[in-house]
């Protein structure tokens, strides 16, 4: 159970109830809720997608395909099968704070049913990533297929720029190949070898992560992420990266 990553107590992961007619009020005026609100602030929304324009949709999803997770956050029992499965997959050292997937606990005191809530974290793979723009080197690049946020390890010079750059903390320093690496949604060990989904989305026994292409309106993630009966939303949304891994709770 890793707790040593907080995210400075996740202050922006709380969700409040917003009701179907709220939703509907905004798809009305050409939104789709992707943030959450908190103490009355909508901190993220996306204008809604139309068959009739396609060429929109093309730029908000522009890779072919658009990876993309979704947690279901609600569902997570905190088996850590999903970390076993990356370390194992991916060859992940097994040093303190090394990972490229964990499990925070978020302790809410007053929570009726139990006072511990788990949330899933990994590399958001962003649309526009903080950690390639402070590479020296450009040794961390988004695919230009995928978009996934790669690491060339054979140019990292272990400056950590990368590290300090990334909202997330999910970057972590092999002092193996004394390079920085992450998690890449399994690209070279599953998904470049015909596997549909990541090594931690295959191993999670309660449908928490649920992996796809969001370019494909006919796939869970695209149509999680684009119904408007639950919250969705990312974390840490001021960043203004554009995570590809979002959040919701039934």
């Amino acid at each position: 159970m890793n707790t040593d990553k907080d995210f400075s107590s996740l202050k922006n992961e709380g969700v409040e109830n917003v009701s179907s007619q709220e939703r509907r009020d905004f798809l009305k005026m050409g939104l789709a809720i992707t943030g959450i609100f908190a103490g009355g602030t909508l901190f993220s929304a996306v204008s809604t997608f139309s068959r009739a324009h396609a060429s929109d949709f093309a730029k908000k999803y522009p890779y072919k395909p658009h990876y993309s997770m979704v947690m279901q956050q609600h569902q997570c029992i905190d088996c850590e099968r999903c970390m076993e499965a990356c370390v194992t997959t991916n060859s992940v050292p097994r040093r303190h704070g090394n990972y490229r997937t964990t499990i925070l606990e978020k302790e809410t005191p007053d929570a009726i049913g139990g006072k511990l809530e788990f949330i899933p974290v990994l590399c958001n793979q962003c649309n526009l990533p903080q950690c390639t723009r402070v590479c020296p080197t450009k040794a961390t690049y988004k695919d230009k297929v995928t978009g996934i946020v790669l690491m060339d390890t054979k140019k990292c010079i272990g400056c950590l720029t990368c590290q300090l750059g990334c909202p997330y903390n999910a970057r972590y320093f092999d002092e193996t190949r004394h390079a920085v690496d992450k998690c890449n949604f399994c690209l070279d060990t599953r998904l470049a070898k015909g596997e549909k989904d990541t090594a931690c989305a295959h191993a999670c026994p309660a449908d928490v992560r649920i992996f796809g292409d969001l370019s494909n309106q006919e796939e869970r993630v695209f149509k999680i992420v684009h119904q408007i009966e639950r919250p969705v939303w990312v974390l840490r949304p001021e960043s203004g990266t554009r995570p590809n891994v979002f959040y919701t709770k039934g």
